[in-house]
């Protein structure tokens, strides 16, 4: 087999000439994307588009950095604030209306733990799910290998190194299940603070538009 056939079947595979040189498509285009102009929003979603391997209307602000970019697949409405990083060497597969803050980094990509065999230049990916209407906060990192369910918010600063259910809020250094999420957490926009009367007329607005759709 060749390292490129080796590395989408999440074999222990090296980077030679051959996976460097699919790798200079994605570095054209983040390139591009992080030196358009910031302003020019239509631009910079034309960039996306081209750049990951599936997305229906995502946005992306750079600086954006990855590895193929054709090996991430992102679904419905996908966003992804600043310097947000992916090493999509095996596949990371993102679902509808998920969202990244700032610093988010997903790694399929990994190396043998121990130092002689590292030194080998043998490497590896490991494929990386995220279900739907994900939020994944500030500095979070996600490990080769993890699959976060839908529904789910990851706290900032979390370091997710095993899988998290749906319907959670997850945080922390690795990150664990703090709580499930429920229809009481309907009321507030952040901790204990509920809505006021004019911005819940609004979420109701707009949710009767989606249901209506």
């Amino acid at each position: 087999m060749t390292n490129a056939e080796r590395r989408d079947l999440q074999l222990p595979y090296i980077s030679d000439a051959g996976i460097m040189e699919e790798q200079k498509r994605a570095r054209r285009l983040t390139q591009e994307l992080n030196t358009a102009d910031r302003a020019d929003f239509e631009k910079l979603a034309n960039i996306v588009k081209k750049l990951l391997g599936k997305s229906d209307g995502a946005f992306i602000n750079p600086p954006f950095y990855c590895d193929y970019g054709t090996h991430i697949e992102v679904g419905k409405s996908f966003f992804a604030n600043y310097n947000c990083t992916i090493l999509d060497v095996a596949k990371v597969i993102i679902g509808d209306n998920c969202q990244m803050a700032p610093n988010v980094a997903i790694y399929t990509a990994g190396h043998p733990v121990h130092p002689e065999i590292r030194n080998t230049a043998y490497e590896y990916g490991i494929e990386v799910t995220i279900g739907d209407n994900v939020w994944l906060g500030g500095n979070t990192v996600v490990c080769p290998g993890v699959h976060i369910g839908s529904n789910t918010v990851i706290g900032s600063g979390s370091v997710v190194t095993k899988d998290i259910p749906d319907w959670v809020v997850a945080a922390g250094n690795p990150c664990r299940v703090l709580r499930r999420i429920t229809e009481e957490d309907r009321k507030f926009y952040f901790r204990d603070r509920p809505f006021d009367s004019e911005g819940w007329s609004g979420v109701q607005r707009i949710l009767s538009e989606k249901h209506s759709i």
